[in-house]
């Protein structure tokens, strides 16, 4: 009797669709620089007590030209009897024209190569100092001799990315990685392998897309030319983690028996960090999964959740969730899940306004705080790009939420689980999904640009980095 009650609640939020808003157009704004300086030689020194003032190249920012070092002047002497001292010469240093390094270990653009810097002028004579002390006049100092010029800067290496990404900082917190997709951009600084696979309709062949550099961005212009004259749907997200967690396309579930169809792989092109990529739009009948998962939560075990979202394209469909669910495809009971949601369906739970919200889905309930009561701590977020966090403990869990182009995460609930049975403790299983709900309701839309699961509960000041280093890799820029 409880399946076919739950069973009826399911199919009514799944008609509780609402208007679909469109995804937001990408724009493009190249950045770059590198910086070097050249200093000068050592001053000329005139004859006993005279010091020549040294020349100081200029600084090279962005591989622009470095300056040689400015002449050397002999100084004034005052002589007892002494010989003057020549003039050494002022030698200008070279410049080297290095990437550009970006705050909070973001992504940092390729510097250009730095020109040669100009030859600094010898230094000027210095004169003979008085005689005193009945002694002879010291003769004039000699000019210092001229500079070298300095030499060309080397360029910076093309489409190189952070040396830092958000696995990373989650390792450092103790709480590392169990999953990481992007079509967009390596989660790990060194990560140099395949983001995603693109399926061409013409002929069914595939494609994988990888990184152009190490911890860098996605190598879009591949999939441009695979594509070209067809059209292209993404047939893999590959896990950069270890544990090889990929994602697929969906197959049929409790509330939809059929397979998911995959996502366009044109549905969005945008610019991130001056690099143009592409990203996963789910539309209605999309989704994707994997039940046969490594390292990923169970049971009560605690674990943390992140995923860069649209806060433009959305709806009130059940339900665009990427996160921990059942590995049978079915409603398995409270407790059985726990993903990030995100839209404004308000079956079950709300925050304040008319949304998007941040909320947590744990199964038979999207939950905005504790209980499936409005919780007015949990605002909307609609800007472009929104970061979206949900972490679990035993006992406990957290939502929060951000801007994922400036500013800091909120947090919108932290606290105890809810306190309808079967909540706690949670009975996770451990499958992952993208786009749809455990037993794949999947008549919701959303965005999805990249998103990590780790084992363990991070700390505030962890996700706060990882928040960092997603505003500093540059979306929409």
């Amino acid at each position: 009797m409880q399946r076919v009650v739950l069973g009826f609640l399911g199919l009514l939020a799944l008609a509780a669709c609402g208007t679909d808003a469109p995804p937001p157009p990408g724009r493009s704004t190249a950045q770059g620089g590198g910086s070097g300086s050249a200093t000068g030689g050592a001053p000329g020194l005139g004859g006993g007590a005279g010091t020549g003032a040294g020349g100081t190249g200029g600084a090279a920012a962005g591989g622009f030209p470095a300056a040689g070092g400015t002449s050397g002047v002999g100084g004034s002497l005052v002589s007892s009897g002494g010989a003057p001292v020549a003039g050494a010469p002022s030698a200008g240093a070279q410049s080297a024209g290095a990437a550009g390094s970006p705050a909070n270990g973001g992504v940092s653009n390729a510097g250009a190569a730095g020109r040669a810097g100009r030859a600094g002028r010898g230094g000027e004579a210095g004169n003979g100092g008085a005689a005193t002390g009945g002694g002879m006049a010291g003769s004039g100092g000699q000019g210092g001799a001229s500079a070298a010029g300095g030499a060309s800067g080397n360029a910076g290496a093309a489409g190189a990315g952070s040396t830092t990404g958000p696995c990373d900082i989650y390792a450092t917190g103790a709480t590392p990685c169990v999953a990481a997709h992007s079509t967009v951009r390596a989660l790990y600084g060194a990560y140099a392998g395949n983001l995603y696979q693109v399926k061409r309709a013409s002929d069914k062949t595939t494609k994988d897309i990888a990184v152009l550099a190490p911890g860098g961005f996605a190598d879009s212009a591949a999939q441009d030319t695979f594509c070209m004259g067809t059209t292209c749907t993404i047939s893999i997200i590959y896990d950069q983690s270890p544990r090889a967690n990929n994602l697929t396309s969906a197959p049929g579930g409790g509330a939809k028996p059929a397979p998911d169809n995959e996502a366009s792989a044109t549905g969005l092109k945008l610019t991130v960090g001056g690099h143009p990529v592409y990203a996963v739009t789910i539309s209605t009948g999309m989704g994707y999964r994997n039940n046969e998962t490594q390292g990923v939560a169970t049971g009560d075990q605690p674990e943390g959740e992140y995923m860069v979202t649209s806060g433009k394209h959305y709806n009130d469909g059940c339900c665009f969730d990427y996160g921990n669910a059942e590995t049978t495809n079915n409603d398995d009971g409270n407790g059985t899940m726990e993903a990030i949601y995100f839209g404004n369906c308000t079956f079950w739970g709300k925050g304040n306004g008319n949304g998007p919200w941040v909320m947590a889905d744990l199964e038979n309930g999207l939950f905005a705080g504790q209980s499936l009561a409005a919780n007015n701590a949990n605002t909307p977020l609609n800007s472009d790009y929104v970061t979206a966090v949900v972490k679990g403990k035993p006992g406990g869990f957290a939502i929060r939420g951000g801007n994922a182009q400036t500013g800091t995460l909120k947090t919108m609930y932290d606290g105890g689980r809810p306190t309808t049975q079967g909540y706690n403790p949670m009975k996770k299983q451990g499958a992952i999904i993208l786009g749809i709900g455990g037993d794949n309701s999947n008549s919701a839309i959303g965005t999805f640009f990249e998103g990590c699961m780790t084992s363990g509960y991070p700390s505030d000041a962890t996700d706060d980095a990882v928040q960092a280093n997603i505003v500093a890799a540059g979306y929409g820029l």
